[in-house]
This record gives C-alpha cells, structure tokens and sequence, in this order.
C-alpha cells in the first residue's frame, strides 16, 4: 500500500502511536537519570553524615583538651563547668540567630501572592 493510499485515521493512528513511544523513551530517560542521580546522592550523604559525626567527636575532644587545660589553673570541677558555660553561651548565640533568621522566611512567598490573586480574581467573578 502507497503512502499517498493510507487513509487518514491511520495515519492519525500512527502518529498517536509513534508519540506515544517517544513519550514512554522520555519517561524512561528521565527515570534512568534520576535514578543514577540518587545513587550518587546518597553515597555523598552518608560522607556528609559521616563527617558530621566525626566533627561532633572532634569538637567534644577540643572541648575536653579545654578542660585539661584549665584544670591546671583551677579545680577539676571548676575547669569541666568553665568550659560547660562558654559552650553554652555559644549556643545560645547560635539559637538566637537561628531563630530569628527562621521567623523570617517565609514559605513559597510567590506561590502565597498567586493564590491570593486568584482569590480575588474568582471573588470578582462571583460577583
């Protein structure tokens, strides 16, 4: 059969079939690249949680040469509760910060303005 003799609802058929296919390549595509995506991004998480862990220690031997260090010039106890309070007063200096920061973002502030507009925009409609 000549393609000119094809009747067009075959031809229609064929198109439809044929992006089809071209869709179903796509999405198998894109998961094959997402999927090779998180591979490499869980191995880099367990090495970022790997060294977090390891500079929580780091930080807690820092701190305990700290009080080593400070037993020489006080008591034990003095030194451990010298130590104790300046790592407090850091954190607290950090939860501040971190607070304040936090209050000030706000979620999806363009998602927020656009539903606002089509609130009014179907407001004025209703009317």
């Amino acid at each position: 059969m000549a393609i000119a003799e094809r009747p067009i609802s075959t031809v229609l058929r064929d198109i439809v079939s044929n992006l089809q296919d071209i869709v179903r390549s796509e999405l198998r595509l894109a998961k094959t690249e997402v999927l090779e995506g998180m591979e490499k991004t869980s191995r880099a998480g367990v090495l970022c949680g790997v060294g977090a862990l390891l500079l929580v220690f780091s930080t807690m031997f820092v701190l305990l040469a700290g009080v080593f260090a400070l037993r020489l010039l006080m008591p034990d106890w003095a030194a451990a509760l010298s130590v104790a309070a300046g790592v407090a007063v850091i954190a607290a200096i950090c939860l501040g910060i971190g607070v304040k920061k936090l209050k000030s973002v706000r979620a999806a502030p363009k998602t927020a303005a656009t539903l606002k507009e089509n609130a009014e925009w179907a407001k004025q409609l209703s009317r």
